[in-house]
C-alpha cells in the first residue's frame, strides 16, 4: 500500500496531525491525497494520564479515553484516512521518491513520513539511529531521546512530532506539534503557500 503521507504513532501528536490533514479533504491540493496512520498506542504516555490543566478538557479527563475517542473521531469525520491497527513499525528506509516502512506484519511506501511515537530510549526503529540524541528538555536521569530536527523536519519529507521532536511532555504541546507538522505538509502540497485549516460557525 502506498501513501502520500503516513503518520507513525496514534498518540496526541499523531492523532492531531491526522485530524488536521483529514480536515483539508475538500481543498483542491489535498482532496486526492492518500493519507494513513499506523495507530500504535500501547507506549503512548496518554495511557496513564489524568488531565486537570488543559484548556477545553473537562477536569478529570483520562488520557486513555482521549486515545479511544481520538481514533473514533478520526474515523467518523475523516474516514478517507486509512487507520492501520495492531502493527508496530520496525524500520524506515529511504528510497527514490519516498520511504519504505516495515512493520511486524506489512510493508508500506509513502512520499512523506511523520514519526510521532514516544520519546523513551526504548524506541527502536531501524533507519533512525543517526538522528537520535539525548532529549534537550527532559531530565537526564529519565533517559529520554529526540530525533534531531529543524522545526520538525528531520530531512526532506521526513518529519517528527510531539515529545520525540524535542518538546516537553505536555498534552497541549504534543497536540500543537502534530498540528504544526500537518500544516507544514499542507503548505507543501499547496505549492508553498502558507496553509491552515479552520472550521467556522456559519450564520
Amino acid at each position: 500500500m502506498s501513501f502520500d503521507a503516513l503518520i507513525i504513532g496514534g498518540g496526541a501528536a499523531g492523532l492531531s496531525c491526522a485530524l488536521v490533514l483529514g480536515s483539508a479533504k475538500n481543498k483542491p491540493f489535498a482532496e486526492n491525497k492518500s493519507i494513513g496512520i499506523i495507530a500504535h498506542q500501547k507506549t503512548s504516555h496518554l495511557q496513564d494520564a489524568l488531565f486537570n490543566n488543559v484548556l477545553g478538557l473537562q477536569p478529570g479527563t483520562l488520557g486513555s479515553d482521549i486515545l479511544n475517542s481520538g481514533i473514533d473521531q478520526l474515523a467518523e469525520l475523516y474516514p478517507h484516512i486509512a487507520q492501520i491497527e495492531n502493527e508496530k513499525v520496525s524500520a524506515i528506509q529511504k528510497e527514490e521518491g519516498g520511504f519504505k516502512i516495515t512493520t511486524n506484519k506489512n510493508e508500506y511506501n509513502s512520499k512523506i513520513v511523520v514519526i510521532a511515537v514516544g520519546y523513551t530510549s526504548f524506541m527502536t526503529i531501524t533507519g533512525l539511529e543517526t538522528y537520535i540524541e539525548p532529549h534537550p528538555r527532559a531530565a537526564i536521569k529519565k533517559d529520554r531521546i529526540w530525533l534531531k530536527n529543524t522545526d520538525h523536519l528531520i530531512e526532506n519529507n521526513l518529519y517528527v512530532a510531539g515529545t520525540l521532536a524535542g518538546w516537553r511532555s505536555q498534552f497541549a504541546m504534543a497536540c500543537g506539534s502534530g498540528s504544526h507538522v500537518a500544516t507544514d505538509i499542507l503548505t507543501l502540497w499547496n505549492d508553498g503557500n502558507q496553509t491552515k485549516i479552520h472550521d467556522k460557525v456559519t450564520v
